[in-house]
């Protein structure tokens, strides 16, 4: 992805225009002990990143704030989220041909060593190495992927 595109979903206000089938949602990449957190939704088979669509007017980076705090409880500062990687995949649990761009932010929580805990629709939350990727949504094992280059996962 050239650079301005990526500069652009970082700081776009509004979300990225999409196409007929195609969904964008910013999420929060959570690593610890070379895990990274996933949670999976009541009536999911898969897991996810906390996370999910930005509001109108809203940031990437205060979308993936915003749902980690509502998904997990952990509040973050949205400043000071920074973008990893946009992901592109089949979407999961959607028509088939529907596609989505995950805006994924890395970022330690406010208040440090903040415990996350399942709330709202989410059932459960995991930690998860790249042994894992079975158990989740084609994106995440993309993410998946990479957090095994960059040496963040096992």
């Amino acid at each position: 992805m050239p650079a301005s595109e990526e500069s652009y979903l970082e700081q776009s206000r509004e979300p990225v225009p999409t196409g007929p089938g195609e969904v964008v949602a910013a999420a929060w990449v959570c690593v610890r002990e070379r895990r990274v957190l996933v949670v999976r939704a009541h009536r999911s088979d898969a897991f996810y990143l906390p996370g999910g669509k930005p509001e109108p007017g809203e940031t990437h980076a205060a979308a993936a704030a915003r749902e980690a705090e509502e998904e997990v409880g952990v509040v973050l500062d949205a400043g000071r989220l920074r973008h990893f990687r946009t992901i592109e995949a089949p979407a999961h649990n959607r028509p088939a041909g529907t596609r989505v761009r995950l805006v994924c932010y890395l970022g330690e929580p406010a208040v440090a060593d903040a415990a996350p805990a399942p709330a709202n629709e989410i059932a459960e939350l995991a930690w998860f190495a790249s042994a894992d990727a079975a158990r989740c949504a084609p994106a995440i094992r993309l993410l998946l992927d990479e957090l095994v280059r960059v040496d963040l996962i096992d």
